[in-house]
C-alpha cells in the first residue's frame, strides 16, 4: 500500500512538471485510485470538491478570500462536507439501527476534497480536471499491477 502511495506522489509530480498542471495535488490522486474499487466514494469525493468550490465561490463575493484564506476555507468546507457523508453513513449504526445512505457514499479523508478543490480553483478548471482523473486511472490501473 506504502509503495502506491509513493508511486501516484511520483507519477503526479512528473505529470505536473511535463504539463504545468497539478493533477487535483500531489498526494490526492494517490488516495482516489487506492479506493477506486468502489467509484462511488470517488465520485463523492469528488463531489465534495464541487461543493467546496461553489461555497467558495458563493463566499468570495461578500468575504476576502485568496491566498491562505482560500486555502482555509476549502480544506474546512471539504472536510465538513467528509463528515457530514460520514455521519449520513454511519449514523444510527452504534444504536443497532441501519445507515441514512450506503457506505460507499462516504467522501475519501477529511483533507482530499479541501485539496482537489483548491487545485482546480487554482487553476484552468478543465484541464486540471483532465489531469486528475487521468492520473488518477494511471494510477489505479499501476496499483493493479503491483499487487495489492
Amino acid at each position: 500500500m506504502v509503495e502506491k502511495f509513493f508511486l501516484g506522489v511520483l507519477i503526479a509530480l512528473a505529470y505536473s512538471e511535463l504539463t504545468g498542471f497539478v493533477p487535483g495535488g500531489i498526494i490526492v490522486p494517490a488516495f482516489v485510485a487506492t479506493t477506486l474499487d468502489k467509484p462511488y466514494r470517488a465520485l463523492f469525493t469528488l463531489l465534495a470538491a464541487l461543493l467546496a468550490m461553489a461555497l467558495y465561490r458563493l463566499a468570495s463575493r461578500y468575504l476576502l478570500l485568496f491566498g491562505r484564506r482560500r486555502f482555509v476555507f476549502l480544506l474546512l468546507v471539504g472536510a465538513c462536507s467528509s463528515e457530514l457523508s460520514f455521519y449520513l453513513t454511519q449514523a444510527h449504526l452504534d444504536q443497532g439501527g441501519w445507515p441514512l445512505f450506503p457506505s460507499e457514499m462516504r467522501v475519501i479523508g477529511l483533507v482530499i476534497p479541501g485539496l482537489l478543490a483548491s487545485n482546480l480553483e487554482r487553476q484552468r478548471f478543465w484541464p486540471a480536471l483532465a489531469s486528475f482523473v487521468t492520473v488518477t486511472v494511471w494510477l489505479y490501473f499501476l496499483g493493479k499491477l503491483i499487487g495489492p
